[in-house]
């Protein structure tokens, strides 16, 4: 609330010059109306003008009304700055109030849940003290644990991991696949890192992201580059760069999977062939 006080501040000042404006007016409108019933000044008894020739009555009138015109406008500018000033006052006041509001919510929630925790906590220890030997204090039992708190699922191994990222690679769930490849990496099984980086390149490669894909291979591949996967990392490296048109770069690692592996089994061949054809390899 001490953020409102220089805005209220200012909007009672512009008030009060607003008031006094206003004052000024009334005293200029009853100098007028009593000029009006005096009739026509006499030249001697008005002030000489700028250029030094005395004024005739018609002009004082004439600067009288200038003069009033240019109050009332000041007395108009007064009043919207006043509005706007409250309208600001307004909503500092109501954004408070909101933030007051929240916050203590927020406080008695945080309260309510501590005196839900303790309450079953306290009357499990004075059951079980009880029950056991109600003349001597009891060790104290381990905290419970919070009611309506799902317990902690047991966590794969590698082994079931790459068995169900297979699964949902094979009916095309790339998200399932992609998840658990990360989790065996994760993990840091070096025996089964080779086929997680395997599995991660497929499923990216599932979901169209090649460039993600060519990095998996090429680190499963780096993982054992003598391993029976490795020519399969090099199939799926060369895919990968023909998925995002790098096409010389597929052939290139074609040409050393053929250099560094003569034989490779039918079913891979298979794969090697149509890799090549596709990137246009001679």
């Amino acid at each position: 609330m001490a953020g409102l006080m220089p805005g209220a501040a200012w909007a009672q000042a512009e008030s009060r010059e607003g008031l006094y404006l206003q004052n000024q007016i009334l005293q200029l409108r009853q100098e007028m109306e009593l000029m009006r019933r005096a009739g026509p000044v006499a030249p001697q008894v008005v002030a000489p003008s700028r250029g030094g020739v005395p004024a005739g009555g018609g002009e004082l009138v004439a600067q009288l009304l200038e003069r009033v015109a240019a109050l009332e406008d000041e007395v108009r500018r007064q009043r919207g700055l006043a509005e706007q000033a409250e309208f600001r006052n307004r909503t500092l006041q109501q954004q408070v109030e909101k933030l007051q509001g929240d916050v203590e919510y927020r406080f008695n929630q945080i309260e309510s849940r501590g005196a839900a925790g303790a309450a079953p906590a306290g009357r499990a220890g004075g059951g079980q003290q009880g029950a056991l030997n109600p003349s001597t204090p009891s060790a104290p039992a381990a905290p419970p644990a919070p009611a309506g708190q799902p317990a902690a699922p047991t966590p794969r191994t590698p082994e079931v991991a790459l068995r169900e990222g297979q699964t949902a690679l094979e009916r095309r769930d790339y998200a399932a696949a992609e998840a658990a490849a990360r989790e065996v990496l994760a993990a840091r099984a070096p025996t089964r890192a080779q086929d997680a980086g395997i599995l991660l390149g497929d499923s990216l490669i599932g979901k169209r992201d090649y460039q993600n894909a060519a990095l998996a291979y090429d680190e499963a591949y780096r993982r054992a580059k003598t391993s029976g996967r490795a020519p399969e990392a090099m199939v799926g490296l060369a895919n990968a760069f023909n998925g995002f048109g790098a096409k010389r770069e597929a052939c290139q690692t074609l040409d050393d999977l053929r250099s560094q592996f003569p034989r490779v089994p039918a079913s891979l061949a298979e794969r090697v062939a149509g890799a090549r054809q596709r990137a246009g390899c001679r």
